[in-house]
């Protein structure tokens, strides 16, 4: 049984006739034919009634005329699914980023996207490293946008860009004039860090080698907040001073009366930030157009390690 057999039984059961229903399948009339009786005798019925003037369907021709119908109907739609899988940037497309990337990056990605791909809506996590692991290697994420390092099997990675950081202190602070701020110099004031388990936090810790304390002291000159935002307003209070990537930088909230940004002197401590998607995603088109238009917003250099 084939679908063109069933196709030559739907086409002669609508005709009811076997030189239109040929005609309309474009084959002869005797293929049609040999094609309908092979396929009576492969399932033992007989599914038209002919006489000389006409071609009616049997009872049991009739349900399984229908039942091929079906069918084709069925092989039509794996075909249009098929047809739709050829173009990569036809469907939404599952990205996570980590806490301190997305809400930076997503406002310019996302009109980015939408001038390039605008049938690849996406759909937007943001979670912690660990946690959008774990949705990359189940499939609940198509991709992910992490700092490096990052390394798993079966998972590709792309180096995006290296984003500098910067330090954050209040208008008022004895800071203010400088031009630069030395690593070493942030040993003795006080330091808003992000809380355990975020990624960014260990970065800072590991470009600042006067923040790497003991456990005791830590406590006594560093205050651990939940997101960059948060730590922002407390900086703007007079709470201390914090290290931002440049992403997070630029103030939506307060005026240079109240927060001034300073960039560190060389070397200036930075991150890679990173694409991750399954070796076997079946959609690498998607993801280098994912990769280029990160590439275009983003406000960090192009990454020579990729």
């Amino acid at each position: 049984m084939t679908l063109t057999e069933l196709r030559y039984i739907v086409t002669l059961a609508q005709e009811q006739h076997f030189g239109n229903a040929a005609e309309r399948c474009h084959v002869s009339q005797p293929t049609l034919s040999v094609g309908v009786k092979k396929l009576e005798e492969e399932l033992g019925v007989l599914l038209f009634e002919r006489t000389k003037s006409a071609v009616r369907v049997t009872p049991v021709g009739e349900k399984i005329v229908a039942q091929a119908q079906r069918v084709l109907e069925e092989a039509m739609t794996i075909r249009e699914l098929a047809t739709a899988g050829k173009n990569q940037l036809s469907a939404p497309l599952k990205v996570g980023a980590i806490y301190t990337i997305g809400p930076y990056l997503f406002p310019h990605l996302i009109p980015q996207l939408h001038r390039v791909a605008p049938e690849m809506p996406l759909y937007i996590e943001e979670d912690y490293t660990h946690n959008l692991r774990d949705k990359l290697r189940n499939g609940e994420l198509d991709a992910i946008i992490i700092a490096l390092p990052f390394n798993e099997p079966d998972i590709l990675t792309k180096p995006l860009y290296d984003e500098p950081f910067s330090l954050l202190i209040p208008a008022d602070h004895p800071w203010a004039e400088r031009s630069h701020v030395s690593l070493e110099d942030l040993d003795d004031n006080r330091l808003l860090l992000l809380g355990e388990g975020h990624c960014f936090r260990d970065q800072v810790l590991e470009a600042c080698p006067t923040t790497r304390r003991t456990e005791d002291q830590a406590k006594h000159t560093t205050i651990e907040s939940s997101s960059l935002e948060t730590i922002r307003h407390m900086v703007a209070s007079g709470m201390g001073m914090t290290v931002l990537p440049m992403s997070a930088a630029d103030d939506r909230y307060y005026s240079s009366e109240l927060l001034i940004t300073k960039p560190f002197q060389s070397p200036v401590p930075f991150r890679t930030v990173a694409i991750a998607w399954r070796a076997s995603f079946p959609r690498p088109k998607a993801v280098d157009i994912l990769c280029d238009s990160i590439r275009l917003c983003s406000i960090g250099t192009p990454s020579d390690k990729g």
